[in-house]
């Protein structure tokens, strides 16, 4: 009965209620497949885009997936119900992803925007971009900068949290952060001189 509430709830794009959602992460962690199913179905399409902004490309996005909820399965019994589940499977999916990220060397990027002139990009351009388009420019940003980008302004950390996370100095993290803005002006204006032309 548990089991089709939640595919129900799962299949209508719902939420579960707290005492459904308990049942599941038990059912879960005496490895009931068909429990993990829902759960990985439930939660694994909003994931996938956290995942999405962080890798350079879907393959990528997709093993570090894979990888998440592999930690998420094996870590349930550490979940307290304090907060949120999915804050919680979150948290894991974003530093997995950061774990795949370290394996490049993002610390010694330099991509020569150092001369490029700050420019205001109006805020309509962004907000006339598709979800997409937005994506496709996140995931073009070389990897310090796209990592910084996506703690700071996506999840909120602060440069001292991102700094701690990345053991890297806070400074680093602004610097990282501002050349992630040119960057991605930068390439507003091609997108808009394409649009243009």
């Amino acid at each position: 009965v548990l089991l089709l509430s939640v595919y129900l709830i799962a299949i209508q794009g719902g939420y579960l209620d707290r005492m459904e959602e308990k049942k599941l992460i038990q059912a879960c962690i005496r490895e009931d497949k068909i429990a993990q199913r829902f759960m990985y179905d439930l939660y694994a399409p909003k994931m996938y885009f956290v995942c999405l902004r962080y890798a350079r490309h879907t393959q990528e996005a997709q093993d570090m997936l894979q990888d998440g909820f592999i930690k998420v399965f094996d870590h349930l019994s550490s979940f307290k119900y304090n907060g949120s589940f999915e804050g919680w499977i979150r948290r894991i999916i974003v530093n997995t992803s950061l774990n795949h990220c370290r394996k490049s060397s993002f610390k010694q990027e330099h991509v020569g925007l150092e001369d490029y002139h700050e420019k205001t990009v109006k805020a309509d351009a962004i907000s006339r971009m598709s979800e997409e388009e937005l994506l496709k420019m996140i995931q073009s940003l070389p990897d310090g900068y796209r990592i910084v980008f996506n703690l700071y302004v996506i999840e909120g950390y602060s440069h001292k949290e991102i700094g701690k996370m990345l053991d890297i100095s806070e400074s680093t993290s602004r610097s990282q952060l501002a050349k992630s803005r040119k960057w991605m002006q930068a390439a507003l204006k091609k997108l808009k001189m394409r649009k243009h032309v």
